[in-house]
């Protein structure tokens, strides 16, 4: 069953529903309403993941992560050079 996206007539709240194909009307999860009608949404393309504000932040700590980890990698091999590498 596809998700199509709805508008309520008597509220104006727009939400997604999971509905069987041809289906142009679901109540409104607000007000109740019968009184919707389906919107033509775009479509993503196969294979195509959105890319929201919580990817880029996650993707962003990732890189933090391993750009200090590299920072402790060399300090480590630069102590153990000059000698100080303890242990």
């Amino acid at each position: 069953m596809p998700i199509y996206e709805f508008e309520c007539e008597q509220c104006e709240r727009r939400f997604e529903e999971l509905v069987a194909g041809g289906t142009d009307r679901a109540p409104c999860p607000r007000c109740g309403s019968p009184q919707t009608r389906r919107l033509l949404s775009s479509v993503s393309p196969p294979g195509r993941q959105p890319r929201g504000a919580r990817v880029r932040d996650s993707e962003s700590r990732r890189r933090e992560r391993e750009a200090a980890r590299s920072e402790r990698l060399a300090e480590g091999q630069k102590n153990r050079a000059a000698g100080g590498g303890g242990g």
